[in-house]
C-alpha cells in the first residue's frame, strides 16, 4: 500500500526540498553492534543468523515513516511496509543474484518464506534469482560476512529520486567474550535525519538483545 504524502502539509517540506533539489545530500555511517544474545537465541532455535537479521532490520524501518518514503508515478509518498532485497552468493562461481523475501510481523513465518525462497530460486544465476521483478517497496540489505569493516557506503550512480535506506553489515568478530557486527547505513537527508537513525539503532540493538520474544 502506498500513501501519498501532501507536500504542503508535510513538516518536512521545507527539509526535503532543500536537500532533494537545492543541495542533494546524502550521509552513511558506521556502528558496531552486540550481537551475542541474538547470535546464541537464533542458533539454539533452530534458526539461521541472516534471514533474522534481515528481520530485525526490516522490522525497526518499517516502524518509522521516514524511511519508507519513495516516489511512484511522480508522487511523493510512503510505502506502509518495506520489504527486503538482498544478495545470495553462489558456491559454484562466487557470483551473486538478488533475492527477495517478503516482509510479515511473524518472525517464523518470514524464516520459513526466507527459507522456501532459497530452496526454490537459490540455484539460479544472473542478477535476479527470483522470475519477477523486485516489488516498488523493496530496499537494499546485505552482508559482507567475510570483512571486518570500519566503514561501508553504498551510492548510486543513477540520477533518479531514491530515498529507501541501504543498510550493510559485515563480518562478527569476538571482543572480551561478545560478538560485535558492524552496521553500515546510508540514507538520504532530504527524508532521514540523525534523529531517525537514533531512535532505529537504539530499538534494534533491545530487539537483538530481547530476540526471543519474537520466536513465538
Amino acid at each position: 500500500m502506498f500513501t501519498p504524502i501532501t507536500l504542503n502539509t508535510w513538516p518536512r517540506r521545507e527539509i526535503f526540498y532543500y536537500f532533494s533539489q537545492m543541495a542533494p545530500t546524502g550521509y552513511s555511517l558506521t556502528v558496531s553492534l552486540d550481537v551475542t544474545e541474538l547470535y546464541h537465541t537464533v542458533k539454539n532455535a533452530g534458526f539461521k543468523f541472516f534471514p533474522a537479521y534481515l528481520w530485525l532490520v526490516t522490522k525497526n524501518l518499517n516502524e518509522q515513516v521516514e524511511f519508507k518514503c519513495a516516489v511512484q508515478n511522480g508522487q511523493l509518498g510512503y510505502f506502509d511496509v518495506l520489504t527486503p532485497l538482498y544478495a545470495t552468493i553462489h558456491p559454484d562461481d562466487h557470483t551473486l543474484s538478488l533475492m527477495w523475501t517478503e516482509y510479515c510481523d511473524a518472525f517464523p513465518q518470514f524464516h520459513e518464506r526466507y527459507v522456501e525462497n532459497q530452496t526454490r530460486f537459490g540455484g539460479h544465476h544472473g542478477i535476479l534469482a527470483q522470475p519477477q521483478t523486485p516489488p516498488p517497496n523493496a530496499y537494499t540489505v546485505s552482508c559482507l560476512p567475510w570483512v571486518e569493516f570500519e566503514h561501508f557506503a553504498v551510492h548510486s550512480y543513477e540520477n533518479k529520486p531514491y530515498y529507501f535506506p541501504s543498510i550493510e553489515a559485515g563480518k562478527i568478530q569476538m571482543r572480551e567474550g561478545r560478538r560485535s557486527m558492524p552496521l553500515s547505513m546510508t540514507c538520504h537527508h532530504a527524508t532521514t535525519d540523525g534523529y531517525h537513525i537514533h531512535r532505529f539503532l537504539d530499538q534494534l540493538q533491545r530487539d537483538m538483545d530481547t530476540f526471543e520474544q519474537y520466536l513465538r
